[in-house]
């Protein structure tokens, strides 16, 4: 045997921990049921979820709406008689869940300072903070969590369009000011997207059309006059900003 390989298997077998699972061992009577834990028992905002089913489980936190979602329920008038209560679950949780979510019912009238010292415990701690005024509204988060569990995220992406004025609307609305009515006008008068560029180079030429001013005019000349930046508007002002300087000077 090797010096190497001696010393290779003296060597202790190093293990990594691993993120607990927060769904192992939970027997579900419904597989789409808001998860509540045993803690919960008796809080008025149980009565109030209706429209997806929920089941006492035994888990971390206390509600679970997704395989990787768990809540942390807090009254702030709890939370001000009670302020390490939340501390001692931050630490109990731990890492259990991907997306940890603190749900604070404001139910005292001076609320300013305890939901900006929260504000930041959340962000420190990785979690999502989301205010309720009413047990009814605390149901509904959690409902709304709970339906949007297994949705994709493209859903919320706004489609890309498709038609020919859309796809034209999307490129004019760049220039402040300019609306749906002035792409209409703008096209009715230069027939395609390339027209209205070539007409652009002449601000005299837009004000041909119904709604379109000296400052329209004048903003869509320089929208199609400008060069492309990689990196968005905050380069292009750091620019502008740098030949003005220079003009100045």
């Amino acid at each position: 045997m090797s010096t190497s390989s001696a010393a290779s298997s003296s060597r202790p077998n190093v293990i990594q921990p691993s993120r607990p699972d927060p769904t192992k061992h939970i027997k579900r009577s419904a597989p789409n049921s808001i998860l509540v834990s045993p803690v919960q028992k008796g809080n008025p905002l149980l009565q109030f979820i209706k429209t997806v089913p929920w089941e006492y489980g035994d888990i971390l936190g206390d509600y679970q709406v997704g395989l990787t979602t768990g809540v942390l329920y807090l009254s702030l008038r709890y939370h001000l008689l009670h302020p390490t209560y939340i501390h001692s679950r931050f630490q109990k949780l731990g890492q259990a869940y991907n997306l940890r979510i603190l749900l604070v019912q404001c139910d005292v009238t001076d609320h300013q300072a305890p939901i900006r010292e929260l504000t930041k415990l959340a962000i420190i701690n990785n979690y999502t903070l989301m205010i309720s005024w009413s047990n009814v509204e605390s149901a509904n988060i959690l409902t709304l969590y709970k339906s949007l569990a297994s949705t994709p995220p493209t859903s919320i992406k706004t489609p890309a369009p498709k038609d020919f004025q859309s796809q034209v609307g999307a490129v004019l609305m760049n220039a402040k000011g300019v609306n749906k009515t002035d792409v209409v006008a703008l096209l009715n008068r230069f027939k395609s997207l390339n027209g209205i560029a070539q007409a652009s180079a002449v601000e005299e030429n837009l004000l041909e059309c119904p709604g379109i001013g000296e400052k329209k005019a004048r903003r869509l000349k320089d929208l199609f006059e400008e060069p492309f930046y990689v990196g968005g508007h905050k380069k292009r002002r750091v620019e502008k900003n740098a030949e003005e300087g220079n003009v100045l000077n």
